[in-house]
């Protein structure tokens, strides 16, 4: 038997966290514990030892989610075969600097990591909505998937990020040269419709946890 490793561990977690639609912060909060207990930063110690999470966190994460200790053993062996992982941003720190390069790729620090279904573009990315303004078709907590690389079709729901540094989900209604149409998730949303040149970038949704 192999022994069992400090990142199995951590991304057996991660992987009940997305199986039940949570980023690893959601999964804390619906455990009943610190949000930032699953967090990267709370993995290894200060100096630099890798830190396991505790059987009562563990516990706590499999009652909340349903989860039998059989099936979170089953998710320990299935990391070797895991799904591939993306970049985890909160939504209300996409607006400020340093986390997007001009191309609305990701970079720079301070990104989580969680599994994502297949995805193919190397460069995508999630964000977990916080607040109700994307209701219905988003809720607090739910993480969607960003793809930068995917080309942009009428209609498609995407990311836009204004040269003043807002960050918005809306749904594609119209792209030209010069404007870019933009219509609300929200029913209670206005329209948007935004001059080309202020859009620094545009990305697709490819998937969400619902």
């Amino acid at each position: 038997m192999a022994m069992l490793t400090h990142d199995q561990i951590w991304a057996a977690l991660d992987r009940l966290a997305a199986r039940s639609g949570l980023s690893p912060s959601g999964l804390a909060k619906s455990a009943g514990l610190d949000p930032t207990t699953f967090n990267k930063s709370k993995r290894v110690t200060n100096d630099g030892r890798e830190r396991w999470p505790s059987t009562e966190s563990v516990a706590k994460s499999l009652a909340a989610t349903n989860t039998t200790v059989d099936t979170f053993v089953q998710l320990i062996h299935d990391t070797a075969r895991s799904m591939s992982t993306v970049p985890l941003l909160g939504f209300a720190e996409a607006g400020a600097g340093g986390y997007f390069d001009d191309g609305g790729f990701p970079v720079g620090k301070g990104w989580e990591e969680v599994p994502s279904p297949t995805v193919t573009d190397e460069h995508a990315y999630a964000l977990e909505i916080s607040g109700d303004s994307m209701k219905p078709a988003y809720r607090d907590g739910d993480v969607i998937v960003v793809s930068p690389g995917a080309p942009i079709r009428k209609g498609d729901r995407v990311v836009v990020k204004t040269t003043n540094g807002e960050v918005m989900v809306k749904e594609l209604r119209r792209r030209t040269q010069k404007v870019i149409e933009l219509a609300s998730l929200n029913p209670s949303h206005r329209e948007r419709i935004l001059d080309a040149r202020d859009v620094e970038w545009i990305a697709r949704i490819i998937w969400a946890s619902q």
